[in-house]
């Protein structure tokens, strides 16, 4: 029961913060990705002001833990490597983020908001990652 309550309180917070700070609006994360053109810096203070409160965060309460608050033990990558994999899957989820301004965290958080076009993109990527699972076990 307490993993579901920690999930839940988390996830609320991260929901909330992602729609107060405008993250969820696409037109608002294509600004701040058009660097050259009109760019919209106010995300930068968002990312900048979780950082403020994360880090010390992570190296007082997290960093020192081998279980994370709901039990769960933190596992940290020992990969090392930066593989071809790694590679085209950036660069296709970076053409999916810069035609539509939509990244997965924010859509999740914006479910609620009755976008049609969310729905699309939800549905979207999990046939995306339901085909690469099937592509990439037969490897």
């Amino acid at each position: 029961m307490f993993k579901v309550v920690v999930g839940l309180i988390t996830g609320l917070l991260f929901g909330l913060g992602m729609n107060v700070s405008q993250m969820v609006n696409p037109y608002k994360v294509l600004n701040f990705l058009d660097v050259s053109g009109n760019w919209d810096a106010s995300l930068a203070f968002v990312i900048g002001g979780a950082l403020l409160v994360f880090v010390p965060f992570y190296h007082l309460l997290i960093k020192p833990r081998s279980h994370a608050v709901n039990g769960e033990p933190i596992q940290c990558s020992t990969l090392k490597t930066i593989s071809p994999k790694l590679i085209i899957g950036s660069i296709i989820f970076g053409i999916g983020w810069g035609m539509v301004g939509i990244c997965p965290g924010p859509a999740v958080a914006s479910l609620l908001r009755g976008e049609v076009a969310i729905y699309w993109f939800l549905l979207s990527m999990l046939l995306g990652h339901y085909l690469s699972k099937r592509l990439f076990s037969r490897a």
